[in-house]
């Protein structure tokens, strides 16, 4: 078994910090030894703290300032990540790329450690350059460009986005396509005839409506005012909207969208209640302008709702073939009026949406088979790089 060094985030909640967490933990459970590595300022005086992290096999780095998409780290955290792989030995490093100056160094860094390094790479995108947001997007893909080329391997989710990798003048043997994967075994329909006591909880505060969901940030990118504007223009009878996350632009739409049928669920913490939100939509729906490959919409999928979602990134081609509705990431309102009263007309249709979609999930995005792609790219990586003496 191997001995990992993880480099990533723990918080704030978004998909990087969901695929940290779940990763490690399904290493650990076949084996391998993990070591977190992330940034989290110290609470305690410096001589303290030190002490503390030197006997925990997590590590915390310093920041100045760290969000859902970035991570400033503080002049002194690649001392510290030195310092903190030079005592751990790890057989390998694998970086969840957290959008920080520190992933541009780490390629040396971990040369000169003679340690290898894999590195997951999860900025979202749209190849198809179809807006603004796809265009910034693209920028970040050719900063990274050069450092992932200087990786031993580089996970990405999809052929698309190993193409525009490639494009840029990351090698083609440098690039892993390892699909995001759930646990289906947590996310999944609700048992027939039994209810938590959280599921209660969430289906009383939902009420008796038909159920559409949104799940994730509420940020330029997520394109939530598009799905707001439709649901605002069809107000579907008897439905129900539920926006469920935080973000830049929560405060902004939720003053302007305070519609009595739109219910601003905010930020949820607790992994029971997010599962039990889904097993109660009807709808899942992600109209975004650029994604990776999104794991709210495997989970959703796994759960057995019906998702509706924007072909940025690979989300399109996890929905093809009648797993669910795929929208252009142009003029999004305008095909959400068109579908939202269709998918209120044909709860048959929303079945059969949701029954293929978990499916979908079972043949192809679950995490056991995830994670075996990902300790068969350890053992090459490993077989390949000797280790320094």
């Amino acid at each position: 078994m191997a001995q990992i060094a993880w480099l990533g985030k723990k918080s704030p909640f978004c998909g990087n910090v969901s695929y940290g967490l779940s990763t490690t933990e399904a290493l650990r459970l076949r084996g391998h030894q993990t070591h977190f590595i992330h940034f989290d300022n110290p609470r305690l005086p410096e001589s303290a703290a030190a002490s503390l992290l030197a006997n925990d096999p997590d590590v915390s780095l310093p920041y100045l300032v760290k969000s859902q998409v970035y991570t400033i780290p503080s002049p002194r955290a690649q001392r510290e990540l030195r310092e903190s792989l030079s005592r751990l030995k790890p057989d390998l490093v694998h970086a969840s790329l957290t959008l920080s100056p520190l992933d541009f160094r780490l390629p040396d860094l971990c040369q000169q450690l003679g340690v290898p390094l894999v590195a997951t790479f999860h900025p979202p995108f749209d190849a198809g350059l179809r807006n603004l947001t796809a265009g910034t997007q693209q920028l970040t893909y050719q900063l990274y460009a050069p450092a992932l080329a200087r990786c031993d391997r580089v996970i990405v989710f999809s052929k698309l986005q190993a193409e525009v990798l490639e494009r840029l003048g990351v090698p083609a043997n440098r690039l892993a396509i390892i699909p995001n994967g759930v646990d289906v075994e947590r996310w999944k329909p609700a048992p027939k005839g039994i209810s938590s006591f959280v599921l209660q909880r969430v289906r009383q505060r939902l009420g008796a409506q038909r159920i559409f969901l949104y799940m994730g940030r509420i940020a330029t990118e997520k394109n939530v005012e598009a799905l707001l504007r439709a649901w605002r223009l069809i107000s579907p009878e008897g439905c129900r909207l539920v926006i469920v996350g935080d973000g830049p632009l929560r405060v902004t739409l939720e003053n302007s969208y305070n519609d009595a049928e739109i219910l601003w669920w905010g930020y949820e913490a607790d992994l029971e209640t997010r599962v039990a939100l889904l097993q109660c939509a009807e709808v899942f729906v992600l109209p975004s302008l650029v994604e990776g490959l999104s794991l709210a919409l495997l989970e959703a999928m796994a759960s057995g709702t019906a998702c509706v979602a924007t072909d940025a990134g690979a989300d399109g081609e996890v929905l093809d073939e009648g797993a669910g509705i795929v929208m252009s990431t142009q003029g999004v309102t305008t095909q959400l009026r068109t579908l939202l009263p269709v998918l209120r007309n044909q709860p048959v249709l929303t079945r059969e949406l949701g029954r293929m979609a978990r499916q979908r999930v079972l043949d192809r995005y679950t995490l056991s088979r995830n994670i075996d792609a990902i300790e068969t790219l350890y053992d090459e990586v490993m077989e390949a790089t000797p280790m320094a003496a």
